[in-house]
């Protein structure tokens, strides 16, 4: 094994264990917040028991989806299973989607009939919800930002967090003053932040479905960069994409000068060196030509 493949085994061993601890408080609070909901009657705590509920899945998807990674590549699948770290994540994008739509949906009905709702234990129901979240977002902050199928877990906590904070200032509303209109009207200010980070999740998980150039990687940089290394004359046809996160590969056509293969061989080793040092590339594939044989009928490098 690779002394990067070593590490990434390593993180992702390290990412299935945060994982399985934000699962169980997921869990669990979906559990307790929804017993709280039935009993206070309250759509801001139902929203958030099902969107717990959501989580709990999109979680365990998000660990099955580590698991997969874990595999080798073989024959058939010579990246491995890497990309469902990335499908998860567009998944997990859809369904906060699909949350959002609900709860404005459920919130317009409780705009045209306001229910009874008992305050009190809506806000104590909220406040435990509010640090198990907290709790949640403490342990995957740090993957979140080298993982998307991590990122999409932590939205999802972050999420929550959000509508426990919005149950929470609907409770204290209802509590002091009796009005709860403003249970619906938190629940639709929780469904638009989710929207948003929902909306960002799946349009990045698609960029890397559709293999679109990373965003914090220029090619005109890295072309120019791999121009720089002695015995290049130029670099064209540069492809550039993300295989999962923290994953990065590269095609090109390199135009060298005409040389020994051995010689071509130590270019090809120092653009390699230059792509994982300076931009961390990991993956990329050279195919050199120079303009001095092109037409010879013995050399055919440069077809």
């Amino acid at each position: 094994m690779t002394e990067h493949a070593h590490e990434r085994h390593s993180t992702i061993t390290t990412n299935q264990r945060r994982l399985l601890i934000a699962l169980a408080i997921t869990g669990l609070m979906t559990v307790v917040e929804l017993v709280g909901g039935v009993l206070s009657n309250s759509l801001a705590l139902l929203g958030d028991a099902g969107h717990m509920f959501t989580d709990t899945l999109a979680l365990g998807l998000s660990l099955f989806a580590l698991t997969l990674a874990r595999r080798p590549a073989s024959q058939n699948r010579t990246y491995g299973f890497h990309r469902a770290e990335v499908l998860a994540a567009l998944t997990n994008g859809a369904i906060l989607i699909l949350i959002s739509v609900y709860i404005f949906y459920e919130a317009y009905q409780r705009f045209v009939e306001p229910p009874e709702v008992r305050g009190g234990l809506m806000l104590t129901v909220a406040a435990i919800g509010f640090v198990a979240n907290l709790a949640g977002i403490l342990i995957l902050r740090s993957a979140s930002r080298d993982n998307l199928n991590v990122k999409g877990a932590f939205l999802h906590m972050w999420s929550d967090t959000i509508s426990s904070v919005g149950v929470l200032a609907a409770g204290i509303i209802i509590l002091v003053t009796g009005w709860t209109t403003a249970d619906p009207i938190i629940s639709v200010v929780i469904g638009l932040l989710i929207l948003r980070g929902a909306v960002a999740l799946v349009w990045e998980s698609s960029d890397i479905l559709l293999e679109a150039v990373p965003k914090h990687l220029d090619v005109a940089r890295i072309s120019d960069a791999v121009s720089r290394i002695k015995g290049v004359k130029d670099i064209h046809d540069v492809h550039l994409w993300t295989i999962t996160s923290g994953m990065y590969a590269l095609s090109c056509h390199v135009l060298i000068e005409d040389q020994m293969v051995s010689n071509s061989s130590q270019i090809v080793g120092e653009i390699n060196e230059t792509l994982s040092r300076e931009f961390g590339i990991g993956h990329s594939t050279l195919q050199l030509e120079c303009e001095e044989c092109k037409d010879s009928p013995v050399c055919h490098l440069g077809e």
